[in-house]
């Protein structure tokens, strides 16, 4: 009879991690996942039952011995449901035994606390690391390392990290989407067998979901037990979860791999990328760990984000430094920080069919190079940024004729179909990796004071193999790409670099550990950004999420929206202009400034603090805001998306408050208004003539009235605690 033993209790962060193990030494089980349970020196009994608790009893049509999941569920188990290893050797050593030889604790006050589970099967002649880790912001994150010890080649086909979620857990949310329409959620109820996501793109894509997370019924962003996982990978990925008809319940995420794409030779190593997992009494606690995990690393920002003009939707490819500078000079009377210039700047790029790959100035456009436009932008106190896509490759390009064995493709001379008429560049071949890596480094070293690049990868991956092996290289490829920006921060310590993904098709924390922001999607309309803003917003705080102020009209969906929403909309995140400023009238200049500096002042807060979005009985509304780190301040904007569902409108609560402090609440002028909000408030609300001074609790329980609101107009509160 098996028997079932505790081996470690790892609380940090508010979650508890509970490991045990079998006294046959086999792959070790996370036996809970959670709440945190309290001090380990004073749980250890209890946390010994709580491991026996879980053990099923035998019943008829089962196996002789109880089976629990553990963290790499093995046939060799008994494990029926999908398996956390598959591969062979040429079909041999298809079914691995694994008994744990070393056992470690690394106890770090700054990164959390690891377990590490060395194991190894000697008749397979495999050997597997399991690294179990609580981090300071209570995420869960697990790796594993599996090594060939044989003599004959291993085929890797699959390598999943597992979570367990609670049997309360009977409802998923995920998201999906397509270009300018990213991070839309979908809900579905979860039954006996798995729902599955993956990515086949080389990226994670458009229509990937960023989490996949499973929790009670009707579980929202305020309340309702969740876990969810994400994985730090930019390439083909897997992310599942799978009821089992014995009951268990679990999350699992993985490295997609395409056949034949990972053989280990004798002594070759394969290791996983990152699988994070978070919980929370609802979706505002479950993003909070993410954002306090990504706010800790060592490359997050550390200085104000500073406001960006982007030229795409201002000029598109009609650039010349006369034009430029014109744009840059708007922007710094507006109070912009940053000013980037977004594409047509090299080689043969007066249009998006030719020039990738050709990564010189453009004497055509810059007969003097960049310098005299950088030094000028500069010289207005702007931080000067440039549009690269180094992946890319546009076949009518000088680089595409000179070298098309660096382009990938299945082999036999056949290249993929194109996308956005582009191909894409082969970083696993040394010459092309070198290539890129030497012209990207010109143009920085040629021009120091570029201090950004936006970085963007505009088409998935297609039947991506190398002529160098005539095998798939999705893996390899996105390891250089990380090599590739890994390089160029060595070499250049002080640029930021941006990922950009044809708008928000590449957004992960395994890019994100080496840029500092995405592009959140190339939709800038307010009304669309609100759903994508708040779904890219579980896994990333808003200081790493490009959110631009647009023009009138959008490029994207043509829709008109008031500068109010637009920019609005735009406030929490890292913003930034999108918008030909040259041509504003005295009146909307004013107002875009005026927004532009009541960001500025808040900004310091609204990237530190608390992101939280209630729940409303109004499904034509939106409430969202940032509460600051100290709970001192608090900042919520409310839209009306469509027609209100109470005439006038049901009180709307906030959540996120202190309780027990004191808030003065406020309807915020907004800029270019004069004597009050430039929208709502049609008729005199009592709480606002007298002043309202409200508890936390009472803001969280009770709320108050908002002003009536037309369809697609905002207004902001401003609580100030007492």
């Amino acid at each position: 009879m098996v028997r079932y033993e505790p081996l470690a209790h790892l609380p940090r962060g508010g979650t508890s991690l509970v490991i045990a193990g079998d006294t046959d030494r086999g792959v070790p089980i996370v036996a809970y996942w959670g709440e945190d349970l309290g001090s380990p020196s004073e749980l250890r009994d209890e946390v010994g039952s709580l491991v026996h608790a879980l053990v099923p009893q035998p019943v008829s049509g089962g196996l002789d011995v109880p089976v629990l999941l553990s963290a790499l569920p093995l046939e060799s188990q008994g494990w029926l449901g999908t398996p956390g290893l598959v591969g062979s050797r040429g079909g041999r050593d298809f079914s691995p035994r694994f008994r744990v030889t070393d056992r470690r604790t690394e106890i770090d006050d700054e990164r959390g606390a690891t377990e590490v589970f060395e194991l190894a099967d000697d008749e397979a002649m495999l050997d597997l690391e399991l690294r179990l880790v609580v981090d300071v912001a209570g995420l869960f994150r697990q790796s594993a390392r599996l090594t060939n010890r044989g003599s004959a080649p291993y085929e890797l086909q699959s390598l999943a990290l597992t979570f367990p979620v609670p049997a309360t857990a009977t409802e998923v949310l995920d998201t999906t989407g397509r270009h300018l329409r990213e991070r839309f959620p979908q809900r579905h109820t979860l039954t006996t067998g798995r729902y599955l996501r993956e990515s086949r793109r080389g990226r994670p894509g458009a229509d990937a979901t960023l989490l996949l997370a499973v929790g009670e019924a009707g579980f929202g962003f305020e309340r309702g037990l969740v876990h969810a996982v994400h994985l730090a990978w930019s390439g083909d990925h897997r992310l599942s979860v799978e009821r089992t008809p014995t009951g268990e319940t679990f999350l699992q995420a993985e490295e997609l791999l395409r056949p034949g794409e990972v053989v280990l030779v004798p002594g070759e190593s394969y290791e996983t990328p990152v699988a994070i997992g978070a919980w929370g009494d609802g979706l505002n606690a479950l993003s909070a760990r993410f954002h306090e995990s990504v706010r800790a690393r060592p490359l997050h920002p550390s200085r104000p984000r500073p406001v960006t003009l982007n030229t795409w939707e201002a000029v598109y490819f009609d650039l010349g430094h006369a034009r430029l500078l014109e744009l840059a000079r708007a922007g710094a009377r507006l109070g912009i920080e940053r000013f980037v210039l977004d594409d047509g700047w090299f080689r043969g790029r007066r249009d998006d069919h030719a020039g990738l790959g050709d990564w010189f100035v453009d004497e055509g456009v810059f007969p003097d190079g960049l310098g005299p436009l950088i030094d000028e932008v500069t010289a207005l106190g702007l931080e000067f940024g440039l549009w690269v896509e180094p992946e890319m490759v546009n076949p009518d390009s000088e680089l595409a004729r000179a070298h098309p064995e660096w382009i990938l493709q299945p082999g036999h001379g056949r290249l993929p179909l194109p996308g956005r008429r582009q191909q894409v560049l082969d970083l696993t071949q040394p010459g092309a990796f070198d290539h890129l890596l030497e012209r990207l480094d010109a143009v920085l070293t040629e021009n120091p004071k570029i201090a950004y690049l936006k970085w963007d990868h505009n088409r998935d991956l297609l039947e991506a193999g190398s002529t160098a092996t005539g095998r798939p290289v999705a893996h390899a490829q996105t390891l250089a790409v990380y090599r590739l920006m890994d390089e160029l921060r060595a070499r250049h310590p002080a640029l930021e670099i941006e990922s950009c993904a044809s708008g928000g098709a590449r957004v992960d924390l395994g890019i994100l550990a080496r840029t500092d922001r995405v592009w959140t999607s190339d939709c800038i309309d307010p009304i669309e950004r609100l759903t994508i803003q708040k779904y890219t917003g579980l896994l990333l705080p808003p200081e790493l999420m490009g959110m631009h102020i647009s023009g009138p009209r959008s490029h994207s969906t043509g829709r008109t929206a008031s500068l109010a929403l637009r920019a609005g909309v735009a406030l929490f995140g890292h913003l930034g202009v999108e918008w030909d400023v040259t041509g504003l009238t005295e009146a909307e200049e004013r107002e875009l400034a005026g927004w532009i500096a009541l960001h500025k002042e808040r900004r310091d807060w609204l990237h530190t603090g608390r992101v939280v979005h209630a729940e409303l009985a109004d499904p034509g509304a939106d409430l969202r805001g940032v509460v600051a780190a100290d709970g001192s301040r608090a900042l919520f904007a409310l839209t009306q998306v469509t027609s209100a569902s109470a005439y006038p409108s049901a009180p709307i609560t906030f959540p996120g408050l202190d309780d027990d402090r004191v808030y003065a609440v406020e309807l915020l002028p907004l800029p270019g208004a004069s004597g009050g909000p430039r929208v709502g408030a049609r008729g005199e609300l009592a709480w606002v003539r007298r002043g309202a001074a409200m508890s936390g609790r009472m803001l969280r329980a009770s709320g108050l009235r908002p002003p009536v609101l037309h369809p697609e107009e905002l207004v902001l509160f401003e609580l100030t605690a007492r």
